[in-house]
């Protein structure tokens, strides 16, 4: 695969682009955000490994970008371990998934091995599901045409299920990328999802008893 891993911090950077390498694939390197779309721009890349904090910029801000510019190779965030509110906010951007600082290089290099097998998903930038319209891009819910307020965890998660389309997502999944910690949040994911339901109706999420949740038939 062609990588694009953008870090600010030179000895991350090196790091995370010889690991890669070592695996098999064609990696180039970005230390700024403007960098970054300057190589998108020059070719096709398969995945991108982005660092949160850039100096010119935001990276979750250019995760965003990206993907309202139709970009849907997997994007996986860098952010540190404690910034829980930053892994919210990159998934309402359009991450495909999160690693804390600092890490370990295996773990990484699993992470960019699943993403890859995975492939790009088109995000979802509209659902709907019966009386219910989810509008990920302005982020407007609505059941039978009236507005319902949603929090920014709960568009989270709605997010992250509807890049499955009808597929499962495991309770560890969802926690590990919302929450940050696969080991924590299990009761208030409960209270969430219970929470969407009596917002937008039972059938718009489903439980899988002894795995996880999945979006309701359209």
């Amino acid at each position: 695969m062609r990588l694009l891993v953008v870090d600010d911090h030179p000895e991350v950077r090196e790091l995370v682009s010889s690991a890669l390498a070592r695996d098999g694939h064609h990696v180039v390197a970005a230390n700024t955000r403007r960098e970054a779309q300057d190589l998108l721009a020059a070719g096709p890349v398969d995945l991108v490994v982005l660092d949160v904090a850039l100096p010119d910029g935001s990276g979750v801000e250019l995760c965003r970008q990206l993907r309202v510019e139709g970009f849907h190779a997997p994007i996986l965030l860098l952010t540190a371990h404690s910034a829980v509110d930053r892994r919210v906010d990159g998934l309402d951007a359009g991450a495909d998934d999160f690693l804390g600082k600092p890490f370990a290089v295996a773990e990484l290099r699993a992470r960019v091995r699943a993403l890859g097998r995975r492939g790009a998903i088109p995000k979802q930038l509209q659902v709907e599901r019966g009386p219910v319209s989810l509008d990920f891009l302005g982020r407007r819910a609505l059941l039978s045409g009236v507005e319902v307020p949603l929090t920014s965890r709960e568009w989270s998660v709605l997010d992250l299920l509807a890049t499955r389309g009808g597929r499962s997502v495991a309770r560890a999944e969802i926690l590990e990328i919302v929450w940050g910690d696969a080991t924590e949040g299990a009761a208030s994911l409960e209270v969430l999802v219970a929470r969407i339901r009596k917002k937008l109706g039972d059938g718009l999420i489903r439980t899988l008893r002894g795995y996880g949740y999945a979006l309701g038939s359209p």
